[in-house]
């Protein structure tokens, strides 16, 4: 493998498919190079380094399960070991669990849950952060949620994983403000992605509903990176006006009940 050392190298994670997948093909457009990783299991990562190469950049492929520790010091050694500065990480990955909490999920997915939406984030932000802060330049985009401004019944582990990362990338990036790195959160409501059908949302109205189409949300995402702005709400108009507005105005009780309205199991087939 060879690689133009004079393009910036960019990482994204969960690049398989979706919002990642649509994210390493702007980076690659932008001229970076870029660092792609997935199970390998979830999706097809040959399919985006195609698509990466297709601009004439590279793509270094790592196949990496970010729900595990060694998982993610993989990663970490990979971007290492290119001798490289990164100039970007688009720290994408997650998954949802959605269904009762009592007897309708499963906890060991659960714990996977939390080890992808939180631990490989604050794992993953210790690995490349001080790097980029010796350097004094560097971008970070992370894939929240506007769940996270919320309470989520029947995703209510995934709500609180995204919470705690909302709260965790705010944290750090006051701790180093004015060091030349910008932290990013992009906060999409719902965007038509296999990610539905994966938390076994299938019959809710959540997962029935119109969605953003993932290109529109990775660009948006990806502008706001580029822009130094600190987060951006994407989406549909309907996930904008929430996420913007109502969560700010409404009482968690009564945002929990509407989130319940369209996360129930059947919800979206009710008359």
């Amino acid at each position: 493998m060879t690689t133009d050392t004079q393009r910036p190298l960019a990482l994204v994670t969960g690049a398989s498919s979706g919002i990642g997948y649509e994210l390493a093909r702007l980076f690659a457009a932008d001229g970076h190079d870029v660092v792609i990783t997935a199970t390998g299991t979830n999706g097809d990562l040959g399919r985006t380094a195609d698509a990466v190469r297709s601009t004439g950049v590279e793509a270094i492929v790592v196949e990496a399960d970010l729900t595990d520790y060694d998982g993610v010091e993989k990663l970490a050694a990979a971007v290492a070991d290119t001798g490289r500065p990164l100039a970007a990480a688009a720290l994408n990955a997650g998954v949802d669990v959605g269904g009762y909490f009592v007897n309708g999920t499963d906890l060991a997915a659960e714990i996977k849950m939390i080890q992808l939406n939180c631990v490989s984030q604050v794992h993953l932000t210790k690995r490349l952060l001080p790097a980029m802060i010796e350097r004094g330049a560097g971008r970070l985009l992370y894939t929240a949620s506007i769940s996270g401004t919320m309470p989520t019944p029947y995703e209510a582990v995934y709500g609180g994983t995204k919470a705690f990362l909302i709260s965790f990338v705010e944290s750090v990036k006051e701790e180093n403000k004015d060091k030349g790195v910008s932290f990013t959160l992009l906060l999409p409501g719902e965007v038509d992605t296999p990610f539905w059908h994966r938390a076994g949302m299938d019959t809710t109205e959540l997962g029935l509903a119109e969605k953003a189409a993932p290109t529109k949300v990775a660009s948006e995402g990806y502008e706001a990176m580029k822009a130094g702005k600190d987060r951006v709400v994407s989406g549909k108009p309907g996930s904008k006006f929430i996420g913007r507005v109502v969560n700010n105005l409404l009482p968690d009780t009564v945002k929990a009940a509407l989130h319940a309205g369209g996360a129930e199991p059947g919800s979206g087939l009710k008359d």
